[in-house]
């Protein structure tokens, strides 16, 4: 669908594995929990639970502190190319772009300023630290307490707001937004399952795919 000028646009954008290229939470899990967060994950992936109750499960599993976390995150994020030139045409062009997450908050932000990127929307997890584990509780636009649905239900509020919008992501709970989006760009498990239910996308390798396809539909 081409997009309107005259209609404000934003880019609801997924971040890990989107705007990383690994999946951040996948790595403090791997290096940090204590217990088997494997089989949570299993669970959801074979619909046990929903996203959101496997990630708060799992990361109560982790009894680090705020500033281990941090240092940890620092040295182990790689951000996928062409990020900076993706928020640079937003700018540009006047498009509102936000980040909506199912990962915590405190580690999205904490590479976001390792980039010296400010200003930018970020919804996810609220994450409380504690000796006993990580306490992630996600809220929704209303500040009620969400444990499903929390990316699409940003994508509806987006769209009672009268957003033409514009979707990136790579996992599978992407594809609930996707649905709603007027664009999508997918690649990784997200590419799969829009390819899978005949869902239209532009496939993307990095953010610099994602810019052009954008140029495109302006």
């Amino acid at each position: 669908m081409q997009a309107d000028k005259k209609v404000k646009t934003l880019v609801q954008c997924d971040f890990d594995g989107t705007i990383t290229e690994e999946d951040i939470s996948f790595l403090i899990l791997d290096n940090f929990a204590d217990g088997d967060w494997r089989k949570l994950l299993n669970d959801y992936q074979i619909g046990v639970i929903s996203v959101g109750n496997f990630n708060t499960a799992a990361f109560n599993m982790v009894k680090a502190d705020k500033e281990t976390l941090k240092e940890f995150v620092e040295q182990k994020t790689r951000i996928r190319e062409g990020f900076p030139e993706l928020l640079a045409l937003c700018r540009k062009m006047d498009y509102r772009f936000v980040i909506v997450s199912n990962g915590l908050e405190f580690y999205i932000n904490t590479i976001l300023q390792m980039l010296g990127i400010e200003n930018i929307e970020v919804f996810a997890a609220k994450a409380e630290f504690n000796p006993s584990g990580i306490k992630a509780r996600y809220l929704g636009p209303d500040g009620s307490e969400l444990q499903n649905d929390y990316k699409v239900t940003y994508t509806r509020h987006f769209l009672e707001d009268k957003y033409y919008i514009i979707y990136i992501g790579n996992g599978a709970s992407d594809v609930y937004s996707a649905r709603l989006a007027n664009h999508v760009f997918a690649t990784d498990t997200m590419l799969a399952k829009c390819k899978k239910i005949k869902l239209e996308c532009t496939p993307f390798i990095n953010l610099n795919d994602v810019v052009e396809g954008i140029k495109a539909i302006i």
